[in-house]
């Protein structure tokens, strides 16, 4: 039997958990992993996937031979949702069914002949940036500042988070809001994710199933924003768990990472654009 674009994506997420690297907690030291002749950002799992290459700029097998470029080193997957059309025996109605398919991508520093421009410093700090991100948020939760811990209660929609000086420095502040922001679009008058609008108990499948929703949210978001995403102090108490699931069904991570993106593009009022 042929192994699926599920598995071939999810074996690659399970080998990092296993070396004990979570994938969705990234530094960003490179930028957020991008195509070089579109500069479109990848999006999704592709983005975790690419991440851990640590590279920003990649180019297919075509694009790289369009710009002159040899490809000496090994391919990336990258998935992406192809659209069948098919007509219903039944009604006649033509209907349209997705189907996961990827390609390979490379990285600019593996191809001769290819060279990558020194991009514009950034004229916005990355503080700011984060700051931004927060304050443009539509239909945001009430957030109060203080306390000792971090967390949102979905009863009375509202982040708590504590203060800045808390934290050791704002990128760790900034990742910690943005996972309790994450949090709050599932509320039930956002996206009414089952994770936020059922009371899972702490520890339970569906409770680890929104934490990495939040993880990998947050992750999205400091990558926007520019920052260092700060290590999760429990991530490692859920490996098990996260593990356990993607053995268990390949689609896992794929589908955490959809749901993930949506929040982070709710976020960033970004409603409509594709997951994938």
């Amino acid at each position: 039997m042929s192994i699926t674009v599920y598995e071939i994506i999810t074996a690659q997420i399970i080998a990092q958990l296993e070396k004990g690297v979570v994938p969705w907690r990234q530094p960003w030291r490179n930028g957020l992993p991008k195509n070089l002749v579109s500069g479109k950002v990848y999006r999704g799992v592709n983005l975790f996937l690419l991440s851990m290459v640590n590279e920003e700029y990649f180019v297919t097998r075509k694009q790289a031979e369009g710009l002159g470029g040899r490809i000496r080193c090994k391919g990336f997957p990258v998935m992406f949702w192809k659209m069948l059309e098919r007509e219903n025996p039944k009604s006649g109605e033509i209907e349209r069914i997705p189907l996961l398919r990827y390609y390979r991508v490379y990285p600019v520093s593996g191809i001769d002949g290819l060279e990558v421009a020194a991009g514009n410093a950034a004229t916005v700090a990355p503080i700011d940036a984060a700051e931004e991100v927060v304050r443009q948020m539509p239909n945001p939760p009430s957030i109060k500042y203080g306390g000792r811990g971090a967390c949102y209660f979905p009863s009375r929609d509202e982040v708590q988070v504590p203060e800045m000086q808390s934290f050791i420095d704002g990128e760790e502040f900034y990742s910690t809001l943005f996972h309790e922001l994450a949090h709050s679009t599932g509320h039930e008058t956002r996206l009414d994710r089952v994770g936020v609008t059922t009371n899972w108990a702490f520890g339970s499948h569906e409770y680890s199933d929104e934490e990495l929703i939040a993880e990998m949210t947050s992750s999205f978001l400091c990558g926007f924003a520019g920052i260092g995403q700060k290590p999760m102090p429990n991530s490692v108490a859920y490996i098990g768990g996260w593990l356990r699931k993607l053995r268990a069904d390949p689609r896992y991570i794929v589908k955490a990472g959809s749901k993930a993106q949506k929040a982070a593009d709710y976020i960033l009022g970004h409603h409509n654009e594709d997951p994938g």
